[in-house]
């Protein structure tokens, strides 16, 4: 029995399977190591009923969590998970690596992650390019739900929106300034709390005004992570994945095409490709 793990920083999926074909399933807050220390994830797993009811049969576990970019972090994690699951052995690697194996396999490609966080790599059918694009929420991030969020407070917080989409946020939130500000400059988990005005945007996604916000923060995206990784590897096709990508697709695909490109696949959630890779 396996289980394959992919997690951003908001949300982490799990699938388990044997023989091929998956057998439960569940989420939980994502386990990203630069956010999340051993308390709050062992917190995490001991309340999913389904993983505690599977934790001894599981021998192989295959995580791809943002935030596990460096040895260090990959290491603290998988002795994390070891602590929950005694008789697996636990692979860690970072959530881009498992958007490039979801998107191209064993196939070269550039692969676009814009789920809750951002990021762009060339993969040469082995492991994604080194880049200097995963900034964080506070100073990178564009396109993702977490940057589409803080852009949405923060005109909220401007009296900028259009009065419609104003008085909308008031009651669906019932949150003033002083708690807002509060949330995000004294509590943990800023960037989450961001990324969860994304069904904002999916309630609102025919408004001109979102839908504005969202051609500029993929222009963003466009300009910062994807035309500098295609400057560097020319003619590669183009993959991306995530929440964002995957329902915004028309949108992204017509910023693609404002620069004479064209997106090859989009998909939104990664862990389905994933548990097939690694199930075959």
């Amino acid at each position: 029995m396996i289980a394959v793990v992919y997690s951003g920083s908001k949300t982490a999926f799990w699938k388990i399977a044997r023989d091929g074909k998956t057998i439960a399933e569940c989420t939980m807050p994502g386990i990203n190591p630069c956010f999340n220390d051993q308390k709050a994830i062992l917190q995490f797993l001991n309340k999913k009923a389904t993983l505690i009811n599977h934790a001894e049969s599981i021998k192989k576990i295959y995580v791809f969590a943002a935030g596990a970019s460096s040895v260090e972090r990959r290491n603290e994690l998988a002795e994390t998970l070891g602590i929950f699951f005694k008789y697996s052995k636990i692979t860690v690697k970072d959530d881009l690596y498992g958007a490039a194996i979801s998107a191209c396999y064993n196939n070269s490609g550039i692969v676009g992650i814009l789920g809750s966080g951002a990021n762009c790599a060339y993969f040469d059918g082995k492991s994604p390019e080194k880049n200097n694009f995963g900034l964080g929420f506070i100073l990178g991030d564009e396109g993702s739900a977490t940057y589409l969020g803080k852009i949405l407070v923060k005109a909220f917080l401007q009296e900028k929106l259009p009065k419609d989409l104003q008085s909308e946020f008031e009651v669906k939130y019932n949150l003033d300034r002083p708690q807002i500000l509060e949330r995000v400059y004294k509590k943990p988990m800023a960037q989450q709390f961001f990324s969860s005005f994304f069904d904002f945007f999916l309630e609102n996604r025919n408004h001109k005004y979102i839908l504005d916000l969202i051609d500029k923060a993929f222009e963003s995206y466009f300009n910062i992570y994807l035309l500098p990784t295609i400057k560097l590897h020319p003619g590669k096709e183009i993959h991306f994945v995530g929440l964002v990508a995957g329902t915004f697709q028309e949108q992204l695909r017509e910023t693609a095409e404002k620069h004479g490109l064209k997106i090859t696949s989009i998909t939104k959630e990664p862990i389905y490709n994933l548990l097939n890779y690694y199930s075959n």
